[in-house]
C-alpha cells in the first residue's frame, strides 16, 4: 500500500511515523509513506506556490501549476516503481464526512494520493481536473489538510496485519459494527470504598456468553442515549439482532 501526500509541511509527517503503534505499518513496509513539496515545483525564484484571489477578499489560493507538476512526478514514480494509479483524495470542508467504513475500504486498497491544502483554499480548476474524492473530519476548520490527512493514515495503519498487538482490537472499536464502544475497565478492582467504583461485576465473573452480552448492551445503550442516528442505520442495515431490538425497546420503556 503506498500514500503520496502532496504538503507544503512534510516534516508534520516525520514523527508520525517514529512513534506509536501504527510506526510499526511503516517501518515493516506495510505502508510506504512518499511526501511532495509542491515548492519543488514551482516555476519561479521565490518557490511560491499561492496567490491572491481573482474577485478580491482576504487570504491566499494554492495555484494551479505546482501542484499539477507535483501529482505529475507521483504518477511518474508510480509507473516507475510498478505502483497502482491511486485515487487523489482532497481534505476539504464541502467533502463527505470520513467515516471507518470509508477507511476499512482504504485500508483495503492499493493506497491514495492525499493533497493538503492551505491558505483559502486550492484553485478549484485543480479540483476539477484531477481530485477524484473530497473528505471532510467534520464540520469545523484547520489550517490545512495536513492533520486530517495524518488521521486518516492513523486510521488505515492501524488496520494493517501486524500493526496492533492484537488483531481483534480494531473489530471492538466504535463504528467497527455501526455502534459505539463500550466501556473498558482495568485494575485495580476498586478505587475507594464506594461501591459504583468497583468494576462491573459481570466483568470480573469468567462468564464469557454474560460478559459479551453485558458488552453488547452497554453498546447498545451508549449509542441510543449519545447517537441514536447510529442506531437507525444499524437497523436500515440489518445489523440488529432480534435481541439488540428487545434490549433497545426496554430502553424505550424505561424512557430512555
Amino acid at each position: 500500500m503506498r500514500f503520496d501526500v502532496l504538503t507544503l509541511f512534510p516534516e508534520l509527517f516525520a514523527p508520525f511515523q517514529a512513534v506509536g503503534v501504527t510506526r510499526r505499518a511503516f517501518e515493516g513496509g506495510g505502508i510506504d509513506l512518499k511526501l511532495w513539496q509542491p515548492r519543488d515545483f514551482a516555476d519561479n525564484a521565490y518557490r511560491r506556490v499561492d496567490d491572491r484571489p481573482y474577485g478580491g477578499g482576504p487570504g491566499m489560493v494554492m495555484l494551479v501549476e505546482p501542484l499539477e507538476r507535483a501529482l505529475a512526478a507521483v504518477r511518474e514514480d508510480q509507473a516507475a516503481a510498478g505502483s497502482a494509479r491511486t485515487p487523489v483524495l482532497l481534505f476539504s470542508p464541502a467533502g463527505t464526512p470520513l467515516t471507518q467504513g470509508r477507511v476499512e475500504s482504504l485500508a483495503a486498497g492499493a493506497g491514495a494520493v492525499l493533497v493538503c491544502g492551505r491558505y483559502e483554499g486550492i484553485d478549484q480548476r485543480f479540483i476539477d481536473r484531477h481530485v477524484d474524492e473530497e473528505l471532510s473530519l467534520g464540520d469545523f476548520v484547520l489550517s490545512g489538510g495536513e492533520l486530517p490527512a495524518l488521521a486518516l493514515l492513523d486510521a488505515v495503519a492501524r488496520l494493517q496485519p501486524g500493526v496492533l498487538n492484537d488483531q481483534a482490537s480494531h473489530q471492538q472499536d466504535s463504528f467497527s459494527d455501526g455502534l459505539l464502544d463500550c466501556p473498558h475497565y482495568s485494575r485495580p478492582e476498586h478505587l475507594g470504598e464506594d461501591a459504583a467504583d468497583g468494576v462491573p461485576a459481570t466483568l470480573m465473573s469468567g462468564h464469557h456468553a454474560e460478559i459479551s452480552r453485558w458488552r453488547r448492551e452497554r453498546q447498545l445503550d451508549l449509542t441510543a442515549r449519545r447517537r441514536p442516528d447510529l442506531i437507525a442505520a444499524a437497523r436500515a442495515q440489518g445489523r440488529l439482532s432480534k435481541a439488540d431490538e428487545r434490549y433497545l425497546q426496554s430502553l424505550q420503556g424505561l424512557g430512555l
